[in-house]
């Protein structure tokens, strides 16, 4: 089985709705966003899967979050903008062009992190 990751980062604020403790209040992260394809059978270039195709889908994904307050941006007006519920919306995105995708993990910071897979 072969896995091929991408990593890329962006920038946004949220609170988390329904917590009580200190990130009930407003603030920002520099989220790190790992996306994982997997398969197993490789093109005729011997690739699972480009690292620039994957790399320019995760970008238009982020573009859609970056720099932006959360809890005012679709989906997260509706749905808490957890790392979990964030990982799990890259993931659908990315998985409406990416069949092979595995798993994605989204860092709030250098020790914390959340991981949607199917």
């Amino acid at each position: 089985m072969y896995e091929v990751t991408v990593i890329r980062h962006f920038s946004g604020a949220h609170n988390l709705r329904n917590y009580k403790g200190k990130c009930e209040a407003l603030h920002g992260h520099n989220w790190k966003v790992e996306v994982t394809l997997r398969g197993g059978k490789l093109n005729k270039t011997g690739m699972l899967m480009d690292f620039t195709h994957l790399k320019k889908l995760l970008d238009k994904v982020l573009s859609k979050i970056d720099h932006k307050y959360l809890n005012k941006t679709p989906p997260f007006d509706k749905l808490n903008p957890t790392a979990e519920n964030i990982a799990e919306y890259i993931y659908r995105q990315i998985a409406k062009y990416f069949r092979e995708i595995y798993k994605v993990t989204v860092w709030e910071s250098d020790n914390s992190y959340a991981t949607y897979a199917e």
